[in-house]
């Protein structure tokens, strides 16, 4: 399974590293675009971000799922899982809903329900990083 493990967390430390850049750095500087070229500026961002984070959420989704058939019994599997669930959900019903409200123009409101709404990610990816560090190396006993 260690060669799995590895290429289930390439994508997951990925995003882990991606998530944290954004939530600290990004998301807040999204205030400093101004209003006149925002909308674009945000439409843009989308278009691009995607492109970025698809296929590693792709890969990190298709790599949990075949763990699940690697280590059937082994917690961390699950536990990555469901994290990896709260990710997509929080990203589908939060996160892409904000963005498209973004699309539309500057409005601080919705940049601060961003950033703090992210915050679920954020954790959630974090957490996803540690267990899939964990399972790069064989169970004790």
């Amino acid at each position: 399974m260690t060669a799995l493990a590895a290429a289930h967390a390439a994508p997951t430390l990925a995003m882990a590293g991606l998530i944290w850049f954004v939530q600290v750095v990004h998301y807040p500087l999204f205030v400093a675009v101004g209003p006149g070229a925002f909308a674009a500026y945000s439409r843009q961002h989308q278009a691009l971000t995607t492109l970025v984070v698809g296929p590693l959420m792709f890969a990190e989704a298709a790599t949990a799922l075949l763990l699940i058939r690697g280590a059937p019994g082994d917690w961390r599997v699950w536990a990555g899982l469901g994290l990896l669930v709260i990710i997509w959900f929080s990203t589908a019903f939060l996160q892409v809903p904000l963005h498209g409200k973004l699309a539309q123009g500057l409005d601080p409101a919705t940049i601060d329900r961003l950033i703090q709404t992210n915050w679920i990610r954020t954790a959630a990816w974090t957490g996803r990083a540690v267990l899939a560090i964990s399972l790069c190396w064989p169970r004790p006993g």
